[in-house]
C-alpha cells in the first residue's frame, strides 16, 4: 500500500500514526515512505544477526544509527531503534544495547524500549529508564507470564507473551516512570496471542486504564 493511501486508511479509521518500523536492510530506502505516511518517530526493528552477533558489529550498526538519525531529523523526524532480548548479551564486558547506546549521539538516535524483551533478558524496565535518561522517548508494551525461565537467546523459547497487566512486570512502577521521564508514545505489540488479536488488545487497554488513574 502507499503511503498516501495508508494514511488515509489510518485517519479514516480515527487512528494516528506517530511512529513505525522499518528492517534493517532496506532502511536507507524507506525516508520518504516514512515522511510521507507522517511519522514523528522512525524506528529501526533490530540490529541483523549479522552484526548482532560481537562488539564490533554492534559498534558499526551505532555508526549506521547516527547517519540515519541525522538523516531523520533532515527530514522533520526522529530516528529510533528497537530491542529484542538478544541485546542484552555481553561482549567484552559490554551488553549490544550498551554498546549502541555509548556509541551513537543522543541527539540523532533515541531508544524505543520493548518493555518485554528486556525483562525476558532478565533486567528491568524501570531500572533502564533510570539509567538512561532522555534516551527512552517511545516504549513497547507487553507483558510476561510467570514461572518461565529468563533468556537472552532468540527464537521461540523466549516468547512467554501476555497482555499487559495479566504477567510480571511491575508496571505499576514501569507507567508513573515513563511518565515521568518524558516517553511520550507508547505502543501495545503482543508478538503472539492466545486470545483473538481484538479481545487481547482490550484487555490490555483496559488494564492500562486503570494503571494510568
Amino acid at each position: 500500500m502507499s503511503a498516501a493511501d495508508l494514511r488515509k486508511a489510518i485517519l479514516h479509521a480515527g487512528l494516528s500514526v506517530p511512529s513505525g518500523h522499518f528492517g534493517y536492510e532496506d532502511f536507507d530506502t524507506r525516508f520518504d515512505y516514512a515522511k510521507e505516511l507522517g511519522l514523528r518517530y522512525m524506528i529501526c526493528s533490530s540490529v541483523p544477526e549479522s552484526l548482532g552477533n560481537s562488539a564490533d558489529g554492534f559498534k558499526s550498526a551505532a555508526d549506521q544509527y547516527d547517519a540515519w538519525g541525522k538523516k531523520a531529523q533532515q527530514m522533520g523526524m526522529q530516528f529510533g531503534f528497537h530491542n529484542h532480548n538478544t541485546e542484552f548479551q555481553s561482549y567484552g564486558g559490554m551488553t549490544g544495547i550498551e554498546i549502541l547506546l555509548k556509541n551513537t549521539d543522543p541527539h540523532f538516535v533515541q531508544w524505543q524500549m520493548d518493555c518485554y524483551w528486556v525483562a525476558e533478558a532478565g533486567q528491568s524496565p524501570a531500572a533502564m529508564l533510570l539509567k538512561y535518561p532522555g534516551r527512552i522517548t517511545t516504549l513497547h508494551l507487553k507483558d510476561r507470564k510467570a514461572g518461565v525461565p529468563v533468556s537472552v537467546e532468540p527464537g521461540p523459547q523466549s516468547a512467554h507473551f501476555t497482555e499487559v497487566g495479566t504477567g510480571t512486570l511491575n508496571w505499576k512502577k514501569i507507567l508513573p516512570l515513563a511518565k515521568k521521564e518524558g516517553v511520550r508514545y507508547m505502543f501495545v505489540e503482543q508478538d503472539i496471542t492466545e486470545l483473538p488479536p481484538l479481545e487481547s488488545l482490550k484487555i490490555s487497554y483496559d488494564n492500562i486504564q486503570k494503571l494510568l488513574q
